[in-house]
């Protein structure tokens, strides 16, 4: 299952149908109560971790050009566990894209330090819709509206929304843009699940869609 599709072009489509620049809704993924002792890679979640102990950690540094502009507004929160999953979430997005804009397959390394596991193979998933047809992303893509809600220690949810309507794709050898088709609603809702790692990283563990949520 692909975590984000993407817009095609007109004589694409047939081919490549479920590939727009939102996520497909997963079916089997797990709830916060699933993924207690879930393999995140980096370490389970602890509840000895501490924001200090997140802010001490040396991350991988994500690039993005300007010609594709991820926005997230608002994101913040008077919480400071709350906004450490808002920091390391955003950080796991911009990570995917990167890795799209830079065709790598298999996300890097930024991908793989604010994944876990099977969020990594997601992320993998959804990344190769993209590179397997030599694909990039350019425009703009808002994430806005999100809502943090900390199931227990060491375990969040986290919703957002996204507005497809300036994000586009382009094929990297003959420059060709597409958006959405025609009448597609450009607004996504995502939820998140993420868990903390002992180092106090937030890592995402499943991502689930749903196109016109917002």
């Amino acid at each position: 299952m692909a975590r984000h599709t993407l817009p095609v072009t007109a004589a694409a489509f047939a081919t490549m149908a479920a590939l727009l620049l939102s996520a497909c809704g997963g079916g089997g993924g797990s709830s916060s109560d699933d993924i207690k002792g879930a393999d995140t890679g980096a370490g389970s979640p602890s509840a000895s971790a501490s924001a200090s102990t997140s802010s001490d950690i040396k991350r991988p540094k994500i690039t993005i050009p300007s010609s594709f502009q991820l926005t997230f507004a608002d994101w913040t929160s008077s919480d400071a566990t709350k906004q450490a999953v808002l920091n390391d979430a955003r950080e796991e997005l911009r990570a995917g894209y990167a890795a799209i804009i830079a065709d790598e397959p298999d996300g890097g390394e930024a991908t793989a330090f604010y994944t876990t596991k099977p969020g990594l193979l997601q992320a993998q998933q959804w990344i190769k819709t993209y590179t397997d047809k030599d694909l990039s992303v350019i425009g703009k893509l808002p994430v806005y509206d999100p809502k943090v809600i900390l199931a227990k220690e060491g375990v969040a949810s986290l919703s957002y929304c996204t507005d497809e309507s300036k994000a586009y794709s382009k094929e990297r050898k003959t420059g060709t843009v597409a958006g959405n088709p025609a009448g597609t609603d450009p607004k996504v809702s995502y939820t998140i699940t993420i868990v903390r790692n002992e180092q106090g990283v937030w890592l995402t563990d499943t991502v689930h869609s749903q196109r016109g949520g917002c």
